[in-house]
């Protein structure tokens, strides 16, 4: 990190080999951005602060730059988003109304928004590309692949809930739904698609490159939004891929539409798989792909892009270990579920690779080929912000990450009070860390949605109105109010009746002692509840 300031800053990533920078998915300072929650977790307090000054200062998003939309909300989105959200946990000076306003949300809106000219295609699917000053370029291709498609929802949703403008979360939920209507009979997803014909160009059904990430956000976006929708998805995707492409333990590539192996290879960006199946309760098969995985990773010191599994070993061209996180990654959250020591042992092994072959005077290198160690000039701005993080929290039992609800930070807001640092945390896909307690914090409370609709109400019955219908959008649950003006007004009057009997908002969380609340993925519920 270091030695990134000293020789690459503001560059977006540290060249190790040469001691100099590059800028690589858009001219961000991206390796700033994507190591700042990091350093918080690490500890580094007043350099988090120094960071959050700097950015404030120093990074533009208006320029004529060609940007990946996906990359660039994974990275820039979540890494600010996240930053936002710690940011009173760092000591940093929150203005009013924080966790609703606050510079670095304002960034991280500012980035996102960028980012919407990519959705404006007849699928609702977004271009891969688009320039930050000008839009989607008129000869940009429209084949995008899976995972930049589906990857929105974690970061739009926040974004949406913290800033009260729907339409993020709007064209996220768009996307997914639109792969969900184009998955194959058998109910698999390809690899690249054409977002305006919605015809897929790729075929290659598997968890890996291209599509993982997709998989991920339906999980996460389903325990972070609690939505029963995106999880009963992923749920049949699962199904169909231990159907046809599960072999062993091992993940294959499959042809979507028949389910005929395309591929017996392992990619190394498939290793977050057991991670995601822990996440969903599946602890013993994940261990047991966990321990595939580990062994190609012994056999070489750290995981080639791809292996091919009947031959047991490299791919031609994809010998190379980018120091990814994914492994590890996995190893943490299976290491939550089950104190296996096994875990620890792929930490302790990770931290010996990396030192004894990656490590140079500027730095960690990408190892360019894993038989014989040869380097590559990059470091990848997910050593920092991912592989160093999640090692660290492998190692940290009593990291604040791991919070169980036991402590917390009660914080009102311009809504009401609200929790956060509850524990709980949504990583996404770029390891940022979201609290799921602050998409809570920045919505109106219910008493005053519904003074609002009695209001309506009272003016639909003055111009004798025989037959409407109020919808509250942020309240689905609750379903239609009444169509009968003497209905509404009974409904009305007993949701009022029982909002006296309970002066908090359902949306926010009361003030009250702690032996009274459980604290359940970062949202405190009453004991009567």
């Amino acid at each position: 990190y270091e030695h990134y300031l000293e020789s690459a800053f503001p560059y977006d990533e540290l060249r190790p080999l040469t001691c100099d920078g590059q800028d690589t998915w858009g001219s961000f300072s991206l390796t700033l951005i994507d190591a700042l929650d990091t350093l918080l977790i690490l500890g580094n307090v007043s350099e988090f602060q120094r960071v959050v000054s700097v950015l404030q200062e120093g990074v533009d998003f208006d320029i004529d730059v060609n940007a990946s939309v996906f990359e660039t909300n994974i990275r820039v989105v979540g890494g600010l988003l996240s930053a936002h959200l710690l940011s009173r946990k760092a000591g940093v000076q929150v203005e009013a109304g924080w966790p609703c306003s606050g510079p670095l949300l304002r960034m991280a809106e500012e980035a996102a928004r960028k980012l919407l000219p990519a959705f404006q295609t007849p699928t609702g699917m977004p271009y891969g590309t688009v320039n930050l000053l000008h839009g989607v370029n008129p000869g940009e291709t429209p084949v995008t692949c899976t995972a930049g498609i589906g990857t929105f929802i974690v970061e739009f949703a926040t974004l949406s809930h913290l800033t009260g403008d729907p339409v993020f979360e709007d064209v996220a939920r768009k996307a997914l739904k639109a792969l969900w209507k184009n998955r194959s009979d058998i109910g698999l997803v390809g690899n690249h698609i054409d977002v305006i014909t919605a015809k897929w160009v790729a075929q290659d059904a598997g968890i890996g490159a291209g599509v993982d990430s997709y998989f991920e956000y339906l999980v996460k976006g389903a325990i972070l939004l609690q939505d029963k929708e995106l999880m009963s998805m992923f749920l049949e995707y699962n199904k169909a891929i231990k159907n046809y492409t599960k072999f062993d333990d091992w993940y294959l590539w499959v042809q979507m539409y028949k389910g005929t192996v395309s591929m017996p290879v392992f990619q190394s960006l498939e290793a977050y798989w057991p991670g995601l199946q822990s996440l969903i309760g599946d602890v013993d098969n994940a261990m047991r792909t966990f321990l595939n995985y580990y062994t190609v990773w012994k056999q070489f010191g750290g995981l080639p892009e791809f292996y091919n599994i009947p031959q047991g070993y490299t791919v031609d061209k994809r010998e190379g270990y980018p120091l990814r996180p994914e492994l590890i990654e996995s190893a943490m959250y299976l290491y939550r579920a089950t104190r296996d020591p096994t875990l620890l042992e792929l930490g302790r092994d990770a931290v010996e690779s990396i030192e004894k072959i990656s490590k140079v005077d500027c730095g960690f290198a990408t190892i360019k080929d894993l038989r014989d160690h040869r380097l590559d000039n990059r470091m990848e701005s997910f050593f920092l912000a991912e592989t160093i993080k999640y090692l660290y929290l492998l190692f940290d039992p009593d990291n604040f990450i791991h919070n169980d609800g036991s402590d917390f930070d009660v914080v009102v807001t311009p809504y009401g009070e609200c929790v956060l640092n509850a524990g709980g945390y949504i990583f996404n896909t770029e390891a940022h860390p979201i609290d799921p307690a602050a998409l809570h914090c920045c919505r109106k409370r219910k008493e005053e949605q519904w003074e609002v609709e009695d209001l309506m109400r009272e003016f639909y019955s003055l111009k004798k109105t025989k037959k409407f219908t109020l919808r509250r959008p942020s309240d689905p649950s609750e379903g239609e109010s009444a169509k009968d003006p003497e209905d509404a007004e009974k409904a009305g009057e007993k949701r009022r009746e029982n909002s006296k009997k309970s002066s908090h908002s359902l949306l926010s969380c009361p003030s009250q002692s702690f032996n009274s609340k459980l604290a359940v993925l970062g949202q405190v519920f009453l004991d009567n509840t």
